[in-house]
């Protein structure tokens, strides 16, 4: 008997040189591979699986959109599965947001809010038509779109594509405690000179020249789960408002830090929100634009028309999908769960890892963590990024303990410095937690060696 041969893929995967695990099916936490394999899935693709895979009631939400209207042209008509997402998601922020616009994915919605800022100075009463510039941080993560790629801060991705990105653009220092804290400094007077940071690079540009300042609201694989220090965001927020500039946040999450809204933590609003990842949880491709209700108001009276629009923009089967998301994660009370379960998370992986001489930080909030891997724990040194070290623990997470771990580079300067992410869905227990952490810390493991006792 012949042994079949195996077509070449015709799929264009990230490495030309490698074919990845292929996916039959899953349920719950779990991917199951075509060779029987099943795996735990510990980051939710990309943190975006936030309610599991084969959720019934999302899947029948789906199907009844379809027994309705699959698709029409938002720019002319309107349906009442984009108008019940939309009235949802700006009941959740109390009215401070007061419109909703629907893309098919995160980098689609910062271009959205880019050209809405932008529009948005031209709009007032007296128009500022020199306003076309951007201010966001190094080692950010905001899309891969020309726009967005050229707000993002992260070197690797932009490097091969500078000559086509916009030189409107400019960065500033991340709020990045464990790299950018110098010796006896404190939260205060960190967060003072970040603030004083942006506060120069307004002036370098022209302070009349800045549409706005762009952050995650919590950094994500760029950074690994990092949290802004208490003040931090209120303060950027300060700077803007002095210069009359947009304070635009960029949340991927939709719950998983612990509310609703990361911003909610921070005592801060934003002009303009982007969300995308948690908001239809991997069962459609989505994203959305957020805008403030100050914003709104400058559009009313001004041309009443956002100059702007997308084929799929708007499109009811996303649209079903994230609002049966948002109802499941509302009716399983999973924000609460994501706060609990994320300090639980956090406590077991400090404890499992915090000792290891290759960790040299854990940290994170609600389900979004993230643990940086240093060659020297004394004095921070990253791996050079030539080692490979998150790859190397990702497809050991895979091929020999079965879980789904994110790995990230870049971290300590855009180019050196490893991190592994753990997003896990919102409705994990304490069984779960303590899954992905022996499993990841056995990835760790497997690459690094175990912990070494401590010199006495």
């Amino acid at each position: 008997m012949e042994t079949p041969v195996t077509k070449p893929s015709s799929v264009l995967y990230a490495s030309l040189a490698a074919s990845p695990p292929r996916i039959e099916s899953a349920d719950g936490n779990y991917l199951f591979t075509d060779d029987g394999a099943s795996i735990f899935d510990a980051s939710g693709g990309a943190a975006v699986a936030c309610i599991g895979h084969n959720n019934s009631r999302v899947k029948r939400a789906v199907a009844n959109q379809l027994d309705k209207i699959s698709y029409c042209f938002s720019p002319w008509f309107s349906t009442s599965a984009y108008e019940n997402l939309a009235q949802y998601l700006t009941a959740s922020t109390n009215g401070e947001m007061e419109k909703v616009f629907v893309v098919g994915s995160g980098a689609e919605a910062v271009e959205a809010a880019l050209k809405m800022a932008r529009q948005y100075y031209l709009e007032l009463p007296e128009p500022q038509p020199q306003r076309c510039r951007f201010i966001a941080r190094d080692r950010s993560y905001h899309g891969n779109t020309l726009g967005s790629l050229s707000l993002s801060g992260h070197k690797a991705r932009r490097t091969p594509f500078e000559p086509l990105l916009s030189q409107q653009f400019s960065h500033v220092s991340p709020c990045y405690a464990y790299r950018g804290k110098k010796q006896g400094e404190g939260d205060d007077q960190y967060t003072s000179r970040l603030a004083q940071e942006l506060e120069d690079e307004f002036q370098r540009v022209g302070p009349s020249k800045v549409c706005g300042f762009v952050a995650e609201t919590v950094a994500g694989l760029t950074l690994g789960g990092v949290a802004a220090t208490p003040g931090y965001l209120k303060a950027m927020k300060e700077v803007c408002d002095r210069h009359g500039a947009l304070f635009i946040l960029d949340e991927a999450g939709m719950g998983r830090t612990g509310t609703l809204h990361a911003w909610e933590q921070e005592g801060v609003v934003p002009h303009l929100q982007t969300v995308a990842k948690g908001l239809g949880a991997g069962y459609a491709a989505i994203g959305a634009l957020m805008v403030h209700k100050d914003v709104v108001d400058v559009f009313s009276k001004g041309s009443k028309a956002f100059v702007h629009f997308q084929t799929y923009h708007g499109h009811p089967l996303a649209c079903a999908a994230a609002y049966e998301v948002q109802q499941v994660i509302k009716d399983e009370d999973l924000v609460s769960n994501c706060h609990k379960m994320g300090e639980y998370l956090g406590r077991l992986l400090s404890k499992r890892l915090g000792s290891h001489h290759n960790v040299g930080d854990v940290r994170g909030r609600g389900l979004l963590w993230g643990v940086e891997l240093v060659k020297d724990k004394a004095t921070k040194t990253p791996f050079p990024a030539q080692d490979k070290i998150a790859p190397a623990i990702h497809a050991a997470g895979l091929s020999k303990f079965s879980i789904s771990l994110i790995p990230g580079g870049g971290v300590a300067d855009g180019t050196h410095g490893d991190v592994m992410v753990i997003t896990p869905a919102y409705n994990i227990n304490e069984a779960d937690a303590q899954l992905i952490v022996e499993k990841a810390a056995l990835a760790i493991e497997h690459v690094l060696g175990p912990a070494r006792p401590s010199r006495l």
